[in-house]
């Protein structure tokens, strides 16, 4: 397949990332995902995002008693919990979309820079654990975690609806049809 830009091409050829060597990514690389992060927009430019970075083996293990991707969080060299910080929050709905948003840019960036990554979720149903596990402020709240690394070599493959399942053109039951 062809694609107009790279921008376009990372966007359908980015996958979730599971499995890593045991190579690390470099200090330069994780703060490039970062920054990339860093840089989604948000409502009001309030930047309600925080980071911490775990890279320490014991801190990973104790991370991975909190899920059923145990083994994702611990082939992963490194891990960023992101969290959604209270105090910077002016409407969680937009704030949670704007979170959404830098995880995007964090995985588009980890796949541009030729690193694997995987947004977790379901850790989220322990989020009080990890809380407390890293020792967060009572005004910062899990929003996700993502693992990243370099990828094991995998065929990793995906698929997506077509347009006309999920794309209605004016109104609801309208095809989607804009010839």
């Amino acid at each position: 397949m062809t694609y107009p830009n790279e921008v376009i091409k990372a966007i359908h050829t980015r996958r979730s990332v599971r499995e890593y060597t045991g190579k690390k990514p470099t200090v330069d690389e994780i703060q490039k995902i970062l920054e990339a992060g860093a840089w989604a927009p948000s409502g009001l430019n309030n930047q309600p995002w925080r980071f911490i970075v775990i890279r320490d083996n014991e801190t990973k293990s104790e991370l991975a008693e909190l899920t059923h991707y145990k083994h994702t969080v611990l082939s992963a060299p490194v891990l960023i919990s992101v969290f959604l910080d209270l105090e910077a929050s002016y409407d969680r709905d937009k704030d949670l979309m704007a979170i959404g948003a830098c995880n995007q840019n964090m995985l588009l960036a980890a796949h541009s820079l030729g690193l694997g990554a995987v947004w977790l979720g379901e850790i989220l149903k322990r989020k009080e654990d990890v809380n407390t596990l890293l020792a967060v402020p009572e005004t910062w709240e899990l929003t996700a975690v993502i693992a990243l690394g370099y990828p094991a070599q995998k065929n990793r493959s995906s698929n997506r609806k077509q347009l006309d399942e999920l794309v209605y053109l004016e109104r609801f039951g309208e095809p989607f049809d804009m010839s």
